[in-house]
C-alpha cells in the first residue's frame, strides 16, 4: 500500500517535492578553487559576481556554507546552484567545503552516515575563515572583503552561527579568536541553531548529539559548539526559516532568537509562510529571492 505520509497535501509530500526541486538543478562550477588545508575536502570554491550595482564598484562577499546534517553525502556541490544564484544577483561567493562525517557505521562503510567529526569540521570551518580574506584577494579581485556576509543552510546554518560567535569560545577552545570576526553579517537559512531543543525534537535523526561525540560528551561538548550558548555576538544576525519546515522546524530558530534576547541581542527571524526546508536554497522558488534580498540589506 502507498505510504499515508507521503500523499498528497501532507506535510511530507510537500517537502519531498521541495527536496525534489532544490536538488534537480545541474551543478555550477565554480570561476576558481582554492585550498585551505591538505585534505582534498579543504577547499573553497569561488564565484566571481556577474553583476556590479556600479561601474567599477566592488562587490560584496557572500561565504556559503553548505548543510546535510554534517554528513559525507551531501557535499557542497548541492548548494553550488545557490551560489551561482547569488553570483548572478551580483555577489562574489565563496562557497566552503569542510570535512563531514564517515560514510557509515559498519567497518564495511555501510550503514547510516556519521553526523560530522569532532573536532576536524569545526577546525575546518575556523581555518577557511582565517584564511578566507586572503583567498577572496587572489580569487575574487571585484570583491571587497570588508562586506563579509557569512550564510549557510540547516547544518551550514549551525556552522555560519557558530563561526561569528568564535570570540565567545572558552578560553581553552582552539578556534577561539580575540576579537568578533569582520563580518556585516550573518544570514542563517533554517539553522540547526539550539543543539538542545534540536537533541530533543531528534533534528535529522539525532545529528546534533552526533556531531558532538554523542554520550556524555553532548553536553560536554555543547559550550564549545552549540551556537545558543555563544551570545551575544554583537554581530548583526537574520534567521530566515520556512513555518512549514519538518526537517528543522521552526522552534529551533525561534529557541535561538529567545536564547539571544535573554543575553540582550535581538536577533532578525523572518519567518515564510508554507515555506519548508529546500526553498531557501532553491534557485527555482521564491524563498530564495528572499533569503538574497536579506543578504543584500546586510552586505549593501
Amino acid at each position: 500500500m502507498p505510504d499515508a505520509a507521503a500523499e498528497p497535501g501532507t506535510a511530507a509530500a510537500r517537502n519531498a517535492a521541495e527536496e525534489k526541486s532544490a536538488f534537480s538543478h545541474s551543478a555550477v562550477e565554480p570561476d576558481s578553487t582554492a585550498g585551505y588545508g591538505d585534505h582534498p575536502d579543504q577547499v573553497i570554491d569561488f564565484y566571481a559576481p556577474r553583476g556590479v550595482t556600479g561601474p567599477g564598484e566592488a562587490a560584496p562577499v557572500v561565504v556559503v556554507l553548505h548543510g546535510g546534517s554534517w554528513r559525507a553525502p551531501y557535499d557542497r556541490r548541492h548548494i553550488s546552484p545557490f551560489a551561482g544564484f547569488l553570483a548572478e544577483r551580483g555577489f562574489a561567493v565563496a562557497s566552503v567545503e569542510y570535512r563531514r562525517g564517515a560514510q557509515g557505521t559498519g567497518p564495511d562503510g555501510s550503514g547510516e552516515p556519521v553526523a560530522g567529526r569532532w573536532p576536524d569540521t569545526f577546525d575546518d570551518v575556523a581555518a577557511a575563515l582565517d584564511a578566507l580574506p586572503e583567498l577572496v584577494r587572489q580569487h575574487l579581485p571585484r570583491a571587497d572583503a570588508r562586506r563579509t556576509v557569512l550564510t549557510g543552510h540547516s547544518a551550514g546554518g549551525h556552522l555560519a552561527l557558530w563561526a561569528a560567535a568564535r570570540h565567545l569560545l572558552p578560553a581553552d577552545a582552539p578556534w577561539r579568536t580575540d576579537r568578533p570576526a569582520p563580518l556585516r553579517g550573518v544570514v542563517a537559512l533554517a539553522p540547526i541553531a539550539d543543539f538542545e531543543v534540536a537533541d530533543k525534537l531528534d533534528v535529522c535523526g539525532g545529528a546534533a548529539r552526533q556531531l558532538l561525540g554523542g554520550g556524555e560528551l553532548f553536553a560536554e561538548r555543547r559550550p564549545y559548539a552549540d551556537p545558543a550558548l555563544l551570545l551575544p555576538t554583537g554581530i548583526a544576525t537574520t534567521l530566515v526559516q520556512g513555518r512549514a519546515d519538518v526537517d528543522v522546524p521552526q522552534a529551533v530558530a525561534e529557541a535561538y532568537a529567545d536564547a539571544a534576547a535573554k543575553a540582550g541581542e535581538v536577533v532578525g527571524v523572518t519567518l515564510l509562510e508554507d515555506v519548508g526546508h529546500y526553498p531557501l536554497i532553491d534557485p527555482a522558488a521564491d524563498a530564495c529571492a528572499v533569503v538574497a534580498e536579506e543578504i543584500a540589506q546586510l552586505a549593501w
